[in-house]
């Protein structure tokens, strides 16, 4: 087990997958405040305990809504971690979300030697307090919300720990009013435009990562303090392309290779958006981003016509 990744939980994710089989996918999701969250990896008694998680100013911190390539960036966080450090430490097989960890293991937190990666899809009104009074750096990832809508779509389907997002119409029209696990897509991006100008917060596009990759890897190596060379930078990138994961994700991910890493492409969405959905979601995201720096970054006018 890496040192700097939560501690395994006590379920393996294959008791989980067998418990899914077993579920009803009516039974998969439950709402709590407002907000779905899945029943078998989430349920009540882990969020309850969340409050209590202690977060350090040196913890490096990943926020990313569902889909918006948060393992793809939880790879390069690694890479980065072990390159700085001169650590070849192994790979945890699952991702460091901390509402996946059920309440004995996060009580485990506290005994990792520095630092910590920590991850959520969760509304930063829902995550742990600390994680914003000890002020770790915290690095959250957005992508435009027609591609999200479409990878979170085909996630839903081929996980079984959720349920099935069939049919494609009725999913969009539940991501449109944040009827999905997690909960609304613009609900998150509005609460982390409030923090836009924290110097705590970095927010990066997974249309800038696909872009500049290197470019990327260096600013976020420099924004969480860990030093690298030039080469060490274009070495890192080269190992984190979309390819390159997508090619290790059996290693990585094991048998969920496929359902964490799918397509990775830019513009995926014009292949499910009916010419009505597109300018559905054209207009509400005019209603809600327009005039916002996060509305800005996202380049919606580039990626989404």
């Amino acid at each position: 087990m890496s040192q700097t990744e939560p501690p395994s939980q006590e379920r393996p994710m294959k008791a989980r997958m067998e418990l899914a089989a077993k579920m009803k996918d009516e039974d998969k999701l439950y709402k709590r405040d407002g907000i779905l969250y899945s029943t078998i990896l989430s349920p009540p008694e882990t969020l309850d305990k969340l409050k209590d998680l202690e977060a350090r100013d040196d913890d490096v911190v990943l926020v990313a809504y569902p889909k918006c390539g948060f393992n793809w960036v939880v790879a390069v966080l690694r890479k980065i971690m072990n390159a700085s450090t001169g650590k070849n430490e192994a790979l945890p097989d699952r991702p460091p979300l901390v509402e996946f960890l059920p309440p004995d293991v996060q009580q485990k937190l506290s005994e990792m030697p520095p630092r910590r990666l920590l991850g959520t899809h969760l509304h930063p009104d829902n995550m742990p307090a600390s994680f914003f009074s000890k002020k770790p750096k915290i690095l959250v990832v957005f992508r435009n919300p027609k591609d999200t809508v479409v990878s979170y779509f085909h996630f839903m389907n081929k996980n079984p720990v959720l349920p099935s997002a069939e049919p494609w119409d009725k999913f969009f029209s539940d991501f449109m009013s944040g009827e999905v696990p997690w909960g609304s897509y613009f609900d998150h991006a509005l609460a982390w435009e409030k923090r836009f100008d924290d110097p705590n917060v970095r927010i990066v596009t997974y249309e800038e990562l696909k872009q500049n990759l290197p470019e990327e890897v260096k600013k976020i190596s420099e924004f969480f303090g860990f030093p690298l060379t030039e080469e060490q930078v274009n070495s890192i990138a080269e190992q984190s392309t979309f390819r390159a994961m997508l090619e290790t994700s059996n290693k990585s991910h094991g048998n969920l290779g496929s359902v964490f890493f799918r397509k990775g492409e830019v513009g995926d969405w014009k292949n499910l958006f009916s010419e009505a959905q597109s300018k559905q979601m054209d207009e509400l995201f005019q209603s809600k981003m327009a005039g916002t720096k996060l509305g800005a970054q996202m380049k919606y006018d580039l990626y989404c016509q």
